[in-house]
């Protein structure tokens, strides 16, 4: 639907996916109630991200700020278990990521600057603590949700390359196919 740009169906199967998502994480046996609700919670904002990113350009700001609530969901939910993890090879590498990509899109962000640098902050500690969580306690679920993290930062760093320095041909397959293979795999984190 991206690639035709038929609007119409974006406007159905995008919130569509990701309800799905979100009422697999409702419906898989959970390991951790309270980690269930945290993810839930940051599939719900999520949506409301999703739902702000299909509006005009002038909800980008609505839609960044629902997903960034989402991350911090995602924190606590990865910090649940163990507390915060050290990670410091993941740390290190993801901090190296931050302040590379920061300088590439820094001269095109204008107004929106330190809102998108707080947003790759919070992403980048959810994917450093998801990491975090995998190594600490080796399982499954852990696995899925640290490969979850990673992909959505793949996904954003595609978005904000697309909508800040240069439109990519492929944009919607690179940016959605690993949102909702983001999304998919942190709701599968639950099942522990």
């Amino acid at each position: 639907a991206e690639f035709a740009g038929e609007r119409r169906q974006v406007y159905l199967l995008k919130p569509l996916t990701t309800t799905l998502i979100l009422a697999a994480a409702l419906a898989l046996p959970a390991a951790d109630p309270i980690y269930r609700r945290l993810v839930v919670a940051g599939l719900i904002f999520s949506l409301a991200g999703d739902i702000f990113l299909m509006l005009p350009r002038d909800a980008f700001l609505p839609g960044m700020v629902s997903f960034l609530v989402a991350h911090l969901l995602y924190i606590a939910a990865f910090t649940r278990p163990n507390g915060w993890a050290l990670a410091p090879l993941a740390l290190a590498l993801l901090a190296l990521f931050g302040i590379g990509y920061s300088a590439l899109l820094w001269p095109k962000l204008g107004a929106l600057r330190w809102p998108v640098l707080a947003y790759i902050a919070a992403i980048l500690v959810m994917a450093w603590q998801a990491i975090g969580l995998w190594q600490t306690a080796e399982t499954p679920a852990a696995g899925r949700a640290a490969l979850g993290a990673l992909s959505f930062v793949a996904s954003d760093a595609s978005l904000a390359w697309n909508r800040f320095r240069r439109p990519l041909r492929l944009a919607p397959l690179m940016v959605l196919g690993t949102y909702y293979l983001a999304q998919a795999l942190i709701a599968w984190s639950v099942t522990g």
